[in-house]
């Protein structure tokens, strides 16, 4: 007995050793690997089971990449050179301001889409709204509709939406649907099933075929994308999902989007749904309406930007109840720049995370950021610290009260080293703000589905889009005042006179913000 018991021991430690050195030469975040040591060390067996599902990084692993090149060589194949000319030609570049030209490339460095010009944008704060410009959307599809959703609930709200999708299906539209599958695990298979029947394609994000690696290599990643492509015409992105909590009760943001930038949705959606082993026969190119002619000539001039004195929107916005952010940000012609930025465990490069940093390094005037989790990695923590530090006008708003428990903590746990530099604080009260939106300089707008957090930054598939323009810059600043009158900014004098029982929550869950 004493025997077994030390070759236990022996082997407990000898692994124990072995991982820390894994960890160690792991090219991860060092808050990340003091976090896991420190697990691995206080709870061996937990951590050390922990930590090989979903701790190690495989992001550029054989697993991944081997699915993205072939991902790439049948889109390589199959799609016509106009829809490689939108997408990754750098044709519209010369469009945006001169000082946004290496944020533009940075973003565009890893296979990712290049400026398009021709666009129009609605920015949604309304999850009823969304509701209803979706479902109108969707009645009237004619070829085909492509759905890809984090959280795709079975309440009220998010049945309509299947029904609808099960209705265009039988109606001969082509309907592509990719589920989040370990988010969405307390869903029936019964439910997707119906799906099927009815003539819907159905993709889980991942799937068990072999269970063990799948374990391993998985179990940590996440489809957090928010992405519909409507006849390759009409595309939304951003942070609303398909619940009756976006719909209904919580504050977000989202966009619906015409015109050439839709490509970019279009290719992240077909990227998802090859690599998920979803099979498409058609030609790429039928999915790139809008390459059919706009490719093949120069970029039309562009229109003169909106006057935003002429329009309104910020002096209706101002006068508008804080419980009632549901007016039409709709901007009409034709002339957005946008930028459409995915991000995945197969990028070389983490390029929200870089762009989000580049940004906020580079910014002149303000900054203002909406996030409900906010977890910074240390470059994007410092490039806050030194913009507030220079001068630049930074604001942070995050929910007061956090949908999980641990994350309200987790926010909190960096608001000190925030205020000291500099950086505002505003804890929004009321509905529960789910935003995840940037802008800066009345010209920079950010919107998407990525948070401002480890796991959003390195780990998650997440899709950003990012909007020059000072129109659209200056609604969305608009907004992001508007929702301070709901919320109360923390001052760094009464935050360090908080009671010393949550400072020691914030700086325990701290040591393990990194995992989060």
């Amino acid at each position: 007995m004493e025997i077994v018991s030390a070759i236990y021991t022996f082997l407990l430690v000898l692994l124990m050793i072995g991982t820390i050195f894994v960890v160690i030469f792991d090219d991860g975040d060092s808050s990340k690997k003091i976090a896991w040591i420190l697990i691995i060390t206080v709870l061996p067996i937990v951590g050390l089971l922990l930590y090989f599902m979903v701790g190690i990084n495989f992001r550029q692993s054989w697993y991944f990449m081997h699915k993205k090149r072939r991902f790439i060589r049948i889109f390589g194949k199959r799609a016509n050179k106009q829809v490689h000319e939108l997408l990754f030609g750098h044709r519209h570049d010369n469009l945006v301001k001169k000082e946004y030209l290496p944020l533009t490339r940075l973003l565009a460095s890893d296979e990712s889409t290049c400026v398009t010009n021709g666009n129009g944008i609605e920015i949604i704060t309304s999850g009823h709204r969304k509701f209803e410009l979706l479902m109108e959307d969707l009645k009237n599809a004619k070829d085909h509709i492509h759905m890809e959703y984090f959280y795709f609930r079975e309440d009220k709200g998010s049945q309509q939406i299947k029904e609808m999708l099960m209705k265009k299906a039988s109606e001969g539209v082509k309907v592509r649907f990719i589920h989040e599958n370990i988010a969405n695990i307390a869903i029936r298979p019964r439910y997707y099933n119906e799906m099927k029947k009815a003539g819907v394609q159905v993709e889980k994000f991942t799937k068990p075929r072999w269970p063990l690696i799948n374990l391993v290599t998985q179990l940590n990643y996440r489809d957090h994308r928010k992405i519909v492509v409507i006849d390759g015409k009409i595309g939304y992105t951003g942070g609303m999902n398909i619940s009756d909590d976006y719909f209904v009760r919580w504050r977000d943001t989202h966009m619906r989007i015409t015109g050439k930038a839709v490509a970019g949705l279009q290719y992240s959606f077909l990227s998802t749904w090859i690599t998920a082993d979803g099979q498409i026969d058609d030609d790429f190119s039928s999915y790139f309406p809008m390459c059919s002619k706009e490719c093949e000539t120069e970029p039309q001039k562009m229109q003169e930007n909106e006057k935003i004195e002429n329009n309104g929107i910020p002096e209706a916005l101002a006068r508008t109840p804080i419980q009632s952010l549901d007016m039409k940000f709709r901007f009409n012609g034709r002339n957005k720049l946008i930028q459409i930025v995915p991000d995945e465990p197969e990028s070389r490069w983490p390029n929200i995370h870089m762009g989000a940093v580049w940004a906020v390094q580079n910014a002149k005037k303000y900054i203002y950021i909406q996030t409900p989790y906010f977890v910074p990695p240390e470059p994007m923590l410092q490039a806050l610290q030194s913009a507030a530090l220079s001068g630049v006008d930074v604001r942070v708003m995050v929910p007061k009260k956090a949908d999980l428990f641990f994350m309200g903590p987790a926010n909190r746990s960096y608001f000190t080293e925030c205020l000291e530099a500099g950086v505002k604080i505003y804890e929004r009260a009321g509905r529960f703000i789910h935003s995840k939106t940037f802008v800066s300089d009345d010209y920079l707008s950010e919107i998407g589905s990525a948070n401002m957090d480890f796991r959003s930054f390195n780990i998650d598939y997440e899709l950003n889009a990012y909007i020059y323009d000072d129109t659209v810059a200056k609604v969305n600043k608009a907004i992001f005042l508007k929702d301070m009158e709901a919320s109360r900014e923390v001052t760094l004098e009464t935050w360090q006179n908080r009671p010393w029982y949550k400072k020691l929550i914030q700086k325990v869950i701290r040591l393990f913000a990194a995992l989060l």
